[in-house]
């Protein structure tokens, strides 16, 4: 279940169409079924909006506190933004439950395991505190004007048994707490709730006196710090950001299709991350240097299939006009910001590097095959007789340019042979 959060929000992407025969599996996902089929009067609707969630017509779902959300889309092509409403637990009734987890680590176990505690349930219930939902307590508000459950909000209901399934923090979060303030919360209290119990006050002196942690804390706290996960499994593909296609208009300067086109670079770039951190050998891998702003523009632009209006955008926004991105775009599919570097920059070598170069130069054809080579600035050679340029980078490497309606442009990769570079200009001609 993949989703993006805020502090008072998640939002889950789009869930694919449902297969099998039930929606829920968990007793707590089975709960909250029951309320909603408990509560909704007609049932030829509940049927309706099952269909609907079990062909993909519930959009992405966000989960506030009091208050779930998703368009969903009939089979027409028309769509409605639908919302269900449950009550929150008050700052005083929170306060009460909390009370009731720490009282007993399995409750933090199962939570930290993702798990629905039933006696936790049970105690909560018997102490007034109701955290899952009862008859009537689901309520429906929907753009096609139903006054009950309409197929929309059943729709959305099936579609949140399926989230609650997996993190039952979906159902804590709609009643006013999400997971990271409720863990802190946990802890702090574990941790308070033990204190007093303490019989070794020398111990827990001489720990704070030298900055470390008192024995009575860090048992304290043994419920509330989970082993560390296994590394997680390589997805086959990166995840699918959420859709911003909704009946709302976005604010003022915002543009949908330009955030949701970062978004999926986004999951691109830390999908590759993810494969190079898991694979062998992986503490050898060079960090990413940070990119400026017009370089990360390039990056952008060179990604694949991106919208005209989008790279013009990125044109405006890095400072280069659209066929200055379009040639920085070609240089950094051969060589990323090294190559982008050698197209816009111009660098002079010391001595030594010079003379390195020229080294190379000489060396590198047989007296026969040996171009001539006019410098054309300080790390710029141009063969004489021929659209072709070699250029010298930082790095020491080779670049192959080729000139195009009167302009020097990018014509391949580095390489450490400044013969080889030229040869793939030379091969572009053929």
């Amino acid at each position: 279940m993949s989703g993006y959060a805020h502090e008072d929000e998640r939002t889950f992407a789009a869930l694919p169409p449902a297969g099998g025969s039930g929606f829920a599996r968990t007793w707590w996902g089975r709960a909250w079924l029951k309320t909603l089929e408990d509560t909704a009067l007609d049932g030829r609707q509940l049927k309706e909006g099952r269909k609907h969630a079990r062909e993909g017509a519930v959009g992405a779902v966000s989960v506030r506190p009091g208050r779930i959300t998703a368009v969903v889309r009939d089979r027409d092509g028309s769509s409605y933004r639908s919302d269900v409403l449950l009550q929150e637990l008050s700052a005083d009734e929170w306060d009460r439950l909390l009370d009731l987890a720490v009282e007993s680590a399995g409750h933090i176990a199962a939570l930290l395991d993702h798990e629905m505690p039933p006696h936790l349930v049970e105690d909560a219930a018997a102490a007034g505190l109701e955290l899952l939902p009862g008859i009537g307590d689901l309520d429906p508000e929907c753009g096609c004007e139903a006054w009950d459950h309409c197929p929309h909000t059943a729709a959305l209901c099936y579609q949140v048994a399926r989230l609650l399934d997996e993190d039952p923090f979906v159902l804590l979060l709609m009643r006013g707490r999400g997971e990271r303030a409720l863990l802190d919360e946990l802890q702090e209290r574990s941790v308070a709730r033990a204190a007093p119990d303490a019989t070794d006050s020398a111990a827990q002196e001489a720990g704070a006196g030298n900055g470390g942690v008192s024995a009575v804390e860090a048992f304290a706290a043994r419920d509330i710090l989970p082993p560390l996960p296994a590394p997680p499994v390589l997805p086959s593909t990166p995840g699918v950001p959420p859709s911003l296609d909704t009946e709302t208009d976005p604010a003022p300067g915002l543009d949908p299709s330009a955030l949701e086109f970062l978004a999926a670079d986004a999951a691109g770039r830390a999908h590759r991350l993810l494969a190079e951190a898991l694979a062998p050998g992986h503490e050898r891998t060079a960090v990413e240097a940070s990119l400026t702003v017009g370089q990360d523009a390039v990056r952008l632009a060179a990604a694949g299939s991106v919208p005209s209006g989008i790279v013009s955008r990125l044109a405006a926004g890095s400072g280069r006009r659209r066929a200055e991105l379009d040639l920085a775009t070609r240089a950094w599919r051969y060589g990323g910001a090294a190559a982008l570097s050698v197209l816009e920059e111009q660098w002079t070598p010391d001595a030594e590097a010079s003379a390195r170069a020229r080294t190379l130069l000489a060396e590198a054809w047989e007296d026969a095959d040996r171009p001539v080579l006019r410098p054309a600035g300080a790390a710029r050679w141009t063969v004489v007789g021929a659209d072709a340029q070699l250029r010298l980078g930082e790095d020491g490497r080779w670049w192959p340019y080729r000139k195009e309606r009167g302009q020097w442009v990018p014509a391949g990769p580095a390489d450490q042979d400044p013969a080889a570079a030229l040869a793939v200009v030379a091969a572009g001609e053929d």
